[in-house]
């Protein structure tokens, strides 16, 4: 059964230099207890997309078309009051920033316990002191976090109490939004374990957000590539890695390093990706495709089509990717 359904999402931003368009026509599915995967270069919207579903855009932010369907209600257009029962108790984040999500000046447990208050009015403070401690203890924290300061917590430590805290409410979906940023890669491995182990306990579907391919091949049972805005390949994880079919995936994973067969030299990907603000035809993947033809038409619309069960790729009405 799917938990999300995501139908041509289109999302953009108000600017002085013009309308960025940072989400388009994107689409998706995450079932019960799916780990889900976005994956792309910085500025190719994925946080636009984490964002929209939650509807915590910036305030020049906006949805422009599409829905969004929690649990099957669309949620796209609720009022906000209506927002904030399905925020924490439905869907709930991860912040890629774990050292800008605490309030600084206040103790660690009584910013969870504020959430928790707003979603469980009738509950004492004692029940919701044990429930972040048994969340400490799923997370591998020690009870004594509970009445420290964000200062007083390592990097690691505070971005394990923000995985505490999207549970507080015991949603269904957590959005893990680049948890790893900013850590050590010993860290890193061990925030992936506990997210893995905090999925599986609790069997909750995850939509993870990384630029590292390597992530979401380790974390994810489904996946989408996205380029300038645009899903431009998705289907199972083991099927792109196997049988990447899009140019840009390709590229992503050429320039991967692994561990695993025969020793290969990376590939760079030159250039960067385009401007939102100028809407463009066609894909806009071409300028920087090495695998690019002269039969290749920019002038073409795009599509996600069908190139094997439940494997999508963006091609062009003439047939090319």
């Amino acid at each position: 059964m799917n938990i999300l359904e995501v139908k041509n999402l289109n999302m953009s931003y108000k600017t002085i230099d013009g309308e960025v368009e940072a989400v388009k026509d994107v689409s998706f599915t995450v079932k019960e207890g799916e780990s889900f995967g976005i994956v792309g270069e910085s500025g190719c919207g994925k946080t636009s997309v984490a964002m929209s579903l939650l509807q915590l855009q910036a305030d020049n932010g906006k949805i422009t078309n599409g829905e969004i369907i929690f649990d099957g209600t669309n949620i796209v257009g609720l009022s906000e009051s209506e927002l904030r029962e399905v925020r924490w108790s439905g869907i709930s984040i991860v912040f890629q920033g774990a050292m800008n999500s605490w309030n600084p000046v206040v103790k660690i447990g009584e910013q969870i316990r504020e959430a928790m208050r707003e979603h469980y009015p009738d509950k004492t403070k004692e029940e919701n002191t044990t429930k972040i401690l048994e969340l400490f203890r799923i997370v591998g924290l020690d009870s004594s976090v509970i009445d420290r300061f964000p200062h007083e917590l390592s990097g690691g430590m505070k971005q394990r109490a923000v995985i505490a805290l999207a549970l507080s409410c015991d949603p269904k979906l957590i959005i893990a939004d680049e948890p790893t940023t900013a850590l050590d890669v010993v860290i890193q491995d061990q925030i992936l374990n506990e997210i893995r182990k905090v999925q599986e306990v609790l069997g909750l579907s995850l939509i993870y957000i990384s630029h590292d391919i390597a992530v979401i091949a380790e974390m994810t049972d489904n996946m989408a590539v996205m380029y300038a805005g645009r899903i431009v390949e998705r289907g199972p994880t083991k099927e792109i890695f196997a049988n990447p079919r899009h140019s840009y995936t390709k590229s992503l994973l050429e320039s991967t390093p692994s561990v695993v067969g025969d020793k290969v030299k990376l590939k760079s990907l030159e250039g960067e990706p385009p401007s939102l603000i100028n809407k463009e035809s066609g894909c806009s993947f071409a300028p920087r495709c090495p695998y690019r033809e002269d039969s290749c038409n920019p002038s073409l619309d795009m599509e996600l089509v069908e190139i094997g069960t439940d494997h999508y790729v963006d091609i062009c009405s003439a047939g090319k990717s």
